[in-house]
């Protein structure tokens, strides 16, 4: 059984994510998803992140987690929860840059994650 984080900030990440989780995940294997953007997050945005990704992933089981950063980086937030939930994988998405531009760098929270998570991190394009 796999437990896979998803840190969002939106319905168009975590629609990324499921789009690369789905052909990946069984029944018995838990997706929670953590809505952390860089600014406030609403009730109904966490909501509706959780909605696409009941939609979108059957087989597996779909939790909506709370983080309360108090001021701390998202990055930091992600890897305390992943830390607290022993997951397996912590999948964010990347929306930064030009898409028909190679190479160019995702933001400053996924560079933050992939340098000091302590397990793996999988970078999605939004």
């Amino acid at each position: 059984m796999t437990t896979v984080l998803v840190g969002t900030d939106s319905v168009h990440t975590t629609a990324a994510a499921c789009d690369y989780l789905g052909p990946r995940l069984d029944t018995g294997d838990t997706v929670l998803i953590c809505a952390v953007p860089e600014g406030p997050v609403s009730e109904r945005d966490a909501g509706d992140a959780g909605n696409v990704a009941r939609t979108r992933l059957v087989e597996p089981t779909v939790e909506i987690i709370e983080q309360n950063g108090d001021g701390t980086s998202v990055s930091a937030v992600l890897r305390d929860a992943a830390e607290e939930y022993d997951v397996d994988e912590i999948v964010v998405g990347a929306n930064r840059g030009d898409p028909e531009t190679a190479g160019d760098p995702p933001g400053s929270t996924v560079r933050e994650l992939l340098a000091a998570a302590d397990r793996p991190v999988v970078v999605v394009r939004v």
